[in-house]
């Protein structure tokens, strides 16, 4: 079982002994545990939601509720702080791209861009240069 966030401490002080909240969050929390093992993978929202025996509405509030960002968010993230990583490391752009789980190196690199305010290039060129 992952390491409980403050937050989720605190969602379940407030729940109380509510047993049907503490179920869900605990399938909320362990969806998060698959995502950040399983982030390479093509992961289906309605099926993190199906696993966790939720609605896809209700799991994707119970995720903001409990981490800030919806899963999709959250999976750009990982995601990205992965990519920078491997980018850092000297990895290609193309070979990152597909390592990270994104099908299309566009897409990777538009996110790529909206998340850190560079390219993939300027960013991997940065910090070779600072080396």
């Amino acid at each position: 079982m992952p390491k409980k966030t403050f937050y989720e401490q605190e969602l379940e002080r407030l729940y109380g002994d509510a047993s049907k909240p503490n179920k869900h969050l605990t399938l909320v929390r362990q969806s998060k545990a698959f995502m950040e093992q399983y982030y390479a993978e093509q992961l289906e929202l309605n099926d993190l939601a199906k696993a966790a025996f939720m609605s896809r509405f209700h799991y994707v509030r119970m995720f903001k509720q409990l981490y800030g960002l919806t899963p999709r968010n959250y999976l750009r993230d990982l995601r990205i702080s992965n990519a920078k990583t491997l980018l850092k490391a000297g990895k290609s752009i193309t070979d990152t791209c597909f390592e990270v789980g994104y099908e299309s190196v566009t897409t990777f690199s538009t996110t790529f861009k909206k998340s850190t305010g560079y390219s993939p290039r300027e960013f991997q060129e940065q910090y070779i240069d600072k080396k």
